[in-house]
């Protein structure tokens, strides 16, 4: 444990949220003990099969199951927060749209460029704000795309490498500047590797590359309702990455990238990024693991709006705000992303860059800090891998929790 974070966190969470907070870790520890985590790579398994012996893991029928302690060691072999290229409350422009919004029509759906890609980078320099980027938009050619952030962008960055070509430009580019990252979603709800990027997971961690480690499960969908419940279930899937990528190479730089998300009933049980609640959801993220002392990387500032409304720059501004209020370390999908992340608008990223460079922690709403909620573990034990769609706390917590 940080004890400097924790005291902060306690300062301006309070200390049941804390409690709360720490009881997150112990029920992740459970579920990956427990219900253990679905894979079938073949390196993957055999780094944790090779420790059966001395009882710190099990791998049967291929679910990996991983004891406290192992997760509790792989934690101290994992670089901490001090030791990263990225200082505290830096905003990011980040995550990948498939679409581009046409600021002129007012409509989305266009087809990324590399044009707009170099343009990103050229605004992710040019402003202090700007703490790195993502790629922002998807290009088919990650190798070029990531060559565009490089060449336009000496801040930090992160990308996605999922072909051999895309592993040795990253491994150059390395050698150039270490402030790289690079992402995977290597798991998917409900506790299940994603076998599609397993195998370049491996890779990249063996060539020694830092990783950002993503993990999306939705309260209400894959997680139980409640803020305990789905942190515990983010929190789950990322540990088993770090885990993973510590006893492929021991002292990889890992970052936690959990991004738990909420479903809203409203719009039938979609993801809601403009809600209060998903901010702060992953704020309290970012505070679990800067008491763990893991470089962090969460999702604020979003909106719901489908059109760069005044809404959109309203729920920019509460999201800065409410990140500026209580810190953070690293936030991605800060500034130009649209409904559901798809459409990526230039003219949405240069106006909530304004936002961020005047908004204060005062701007931010008030917000009822969480307590434990004991019903979110006896979902979790008693569903498990099911879905959360009709347990009987997500019923209960219907505009009581999230969404009201």
């Amino acid at each position: 444990m940080n004890e400097e974070q924790v005291e902060h966190s306690r300062s301006v969470l309070g200390n049941a949220t804390v409690e709360m907070l720490f009881q997150v870790h112990q029920d992740a520890l459970w579920i990956l003990e427990n219900l253990g985590v679905g894979c079938e790579q073949p390196a993957i398994q055999a780094a944790f099969g090779g420790l059966e012996a001395e009882g710190r893991a099990a791998v049967f029928e291929n679910r990996i199951y991983i004891t406290n302690d192992l997760v509790e060691q792989c934690l101290k072999d994992t670089p901490n927060v001090a030791e990263f290229f990225v200082s505290r409350n830096s905003f990011f422009i980040g995550g990948i749209a498939p679409y581009v919004y046409d600021d002129d029509k007012g409509e989305g759906g266009g087809t990324p460029t590399a044009e707009l890609a170099e343009q990103i980078a050229q605004i992710a320099q040019s402003h202090a704000i700007v703490a790195g980027m993502g790629r922002g938009i998807k290009l088919n050619n990650e190798v070029e795309q990531m060559n565009i952030m490089a060449q336009n962008c000496s801040k930090p960055i992160y990308f996605a490498v999922t072909s051999d070509a895309a592993l040795e430009q990253a491994k150059e580019i390395y050698k150039e500047r270490q402030n790289i990252m690079i992402v995977f979603c290597l798991t998917r709800p409900p506790l299940q590797v994603n076998e599609n990027f397993s195998d370049h997971f491996v890779n990249v961690v063996k060539a020694g590359l830092p990783v950002f480690i993503s993990a999306m499960p939705m309260a209400g969908i894959s997680a139980p309702y409640c803020y305990n419940g789905v942190l515990s279930m983010t929190h789950a899937e990322v540990l088993f990455g770090i885990c993973a990528a510590q006893l492929l190479n021991p002292g990889t730089t890992c970052v936690h990238a959990g991004f738990p998300t909420i479903a809203d009933p409203r719009i039938e049980y979609n993801p809601n990024y403009g809600l209060i609640s998903h901010h702060f959801l992953n704020i309290l993220m970012a505070h679990l693991n800067l008491m763990l002392d893991l470089p962090t990387f969460q999702s604020a500032g979003t909106t719901h709006e489908e059109h760069p409304t005044e809404q959109a720059y309203a729920d920019a501004k509460m999201g800065h705000a409410l990140c500026l209020k209580y810190g953070f370390h690293m936030m991605r999908h800060a500034f130009a992303f649209l409904r559901y992340l798809i459409d990526f608008s230039i003219a949405k990223l240069e106006k909530a860059i304004k936002i961020a460079e005047e908004v204060t922690p005062e701007d931010a709403p008030e917000v009822e800090s969480p307590t434990y909620d004991e019903r979110g573990m006896v979902s979790i034990q008693r569903i498990g891998l099911g879905m959360y769609m009709e347990d009987s706390l997500t019923t209960a917590n219907l505009g009581e929790i999230f969404v009201h």
